[in-house]
């Protein structure tokens, strides 16, 4: 990226994405109908899930701190829940792979 040599984005993570690769994991466990977890499929709703969902970022030990209070909020999980659950139901009905 030009202009940005130098800088470390190393500890630059959205916190979402962890959350919601669990809670998709999960809900896929769970899942009674008979849904294609091919890679392409489960990868498409993870990303159509996370583009649902607040994103959480973070590059700090403050932001750490953050984030952490922002995911105990009942509301943000109640909504990435959802996202995750839309997501599946979404992709299930129209699968991405070939």
């Amino acid at each position: 990226m030009a202009g940005l040599e130098g800088y470390d984005f190393q500890n630059l993570s959205n916190v979402s994405e962890k959350i919601v690769l669990d809670e998709l994991g999960r809900q896929l466990d769970e899942w009674k109908a008979d849904i294609c977890k091919c890679n392409d499929c489960v990868v498409d709703m993870a990303a159509m899930a996370l583009n649902a969902v607040k994103p959480l970022y973070r590059c700090s030990l403050l932001g750490e701190l953050y984030t952490a209070e922002a995911v105990k909020d009942a509301a943000y999980a109640k909504s990435l829940r959802k996202a995750v659950r839309l997501a599946i139901e979404k992709v299930s009905l129209n699968p991405g792979h070939a």
